[in-house]
């Protein structure tokens, strides 16, 4: 090769990745909440692999996208929502692959992102699908108190994450359709579960009760599951700020969901490991063997306090352990990859109840899972968590080390 060529060549390569590293730059100046959608809309190009079936997992992440677009502005970010919820919801408004005679609560979250579509859109079919899940709970299998059962398959119990799951699209469907009546319903969940699962020596909650007491994993006095479970919390924590925003000013039960908001805020912060910053995945056994901080509850319980601080229904103390952990997530669970491409590692897969093989709740349980990378349920939280903690950081200068 003549040295000319040889020359231009090199020439156009150092070009080349002066170009990518401006890329970069540019890139890593995004705040956190856009960089991991943009890996979002990346490797989960279509939509997601949710086994092509309805499922809460991609309800988590659109809320977490939808928080970007309202940030930004940005129409790719609403496009995204919609091209994953067409590939369920039919022209006549009904929904792929979606079985409501199963009654499980889980399959209700994504109501929520069809709730959006109509609000923007107002096309019908979106208006169905959400009505779909409206009836589900209509006629939801309940406990004699009026607590909604996980899933008709798990009879007789309430699970933390049920109330993420069924509450906050019960509440904004009530609030958007003026379902005055149905506030009083979605109180007496809260209500109902904070005095069933609630440890007064800790203030921290129990991943499931069984009504009937009768599950192995039951407590036979109480019918608690034995375990704090650090997601399950987390569920709750979201749902509880997710449910306040559509949650009627006056109402007389909206002091008592604050009150328990604080409870649980008070309860969270006590176990906040106070070096990391993080949350473990049985949450007061921080330093027995083989625990370890999770990325998915630590994002939850970041989000739920940096929100309820936003929105005025937690004190601006609770600050420095939002930072905290904020700051304890990125340098624990985030990695950025060759392409300027963020991942989240530490996020357990699934922790359950009952079921086959039988889950007894059991510490060593907990520790039994699968912890994996960029799991949806965990990379929808850090989203949510992180828009959560921009809007903070607007305000209260030095939240975040970006």
């Amino acid at each position: 090769m003549r040295s000319d060529q040889l020359i231009k060549r090199c020439l156009l390569v150092i070009a080349i990745l002066a170009q990518c590293s401006l890329i970069l730059q540019a890139q890593n100046k995004q705040p956190y909440s856009q960089r991991m959608a943009q890996t979002v809309m990346t490797i989960w190009k279509d939509s997601l692999t949710t086994g092509d079936k309805w499922t809460y997992d991609q309800g988590v992440i659109l809320k977490g996208i939808e928080g970007v677009w309202q940030q930004t502005g940005d129409k790719r970010y609403f496009t995204y929502i919609q091209q994953c919820m067409d590939r369920y919801v039919t022209a006549d408004g009904n929904i792929r692959t979606y079985r409501q005679a199963d009654y499980n609560i889980d399959n209700v979250l994504c109501g929520r992102n069809l709730l959006t579509l109509y609000k923007v859109l107002g096309a019908k079919k979106y208006y169905k699908a959400a009505t779909l899940l409206r009836e589900q709970l209509r006629k939801q299998p309940r406990v004699p108190q009026g607590g909604f059962w996980h899933k008709n398959r798990y009879p007789n119990q309430m699970w933390l994450d049920g109330l993420y799951m069924g509450e906050p699209f019960y509440t904004e469907y009530a609030a958007a359709f003026h379902e005055d009546t149905a506030f009083n319903d979605i109180a007496r969940q809260f209500i109902l579960m904070e005095e069933k699962v609630r440890d007064t020596k800790t203030g921290l909650l129990y991943h499931g009760w069984d009504q009937s007491k009768k599950e192995r994993w039951a407590n036979p006095e109480t019918g608690q599951s034995p375990n704090f479970w650090g997601r399950a919390m987390g569920w709750y924590g979201m749902a509880l700020v997710d449910v306040l925003d559509y949650f009627p000013a006056q109402h007389p039960k909206r002091v008592e969901l604050l009150a328990i908001l604080n409870r649980f805020a008070e309860a969270i912060v006590k176990y906040q490991d106070e070096n990391s910053g993080l949350w473990y995945q049985v949450l007061d056994k921080g330093y027995a063997k083989g625990n370890y901080p999770e990325a998915s509850a630590s994002c939850m319980f970041v989000y739920t306090m940096a929100k309820a601080v936003w929105q005025g229904y937690l004190q601006p103390n609770y600050l420095p352990a939002i930072k905290k952990g904020y700051n304890g997530i990125i340098k624990k669970f985030i990695e950025t990859d060759a392409n300027g491409q963020l991942k989240l590692n530490g996020t357990v897969s699934v922790s359950g109840l009952g079921g086959k093989p039988y889950r007894d709740g059991s510490y060593e349980y907990y520790l039994s899972e699968k912890v994996i990378t960029n799991d949806a349920k965990g990379v929808g939280a850090f989203i949510l968590a992180s828009v959560e903690v921009e809007r903070l950081a607007d305000v209260y200068s030095g939240m975040i080390n970006q």
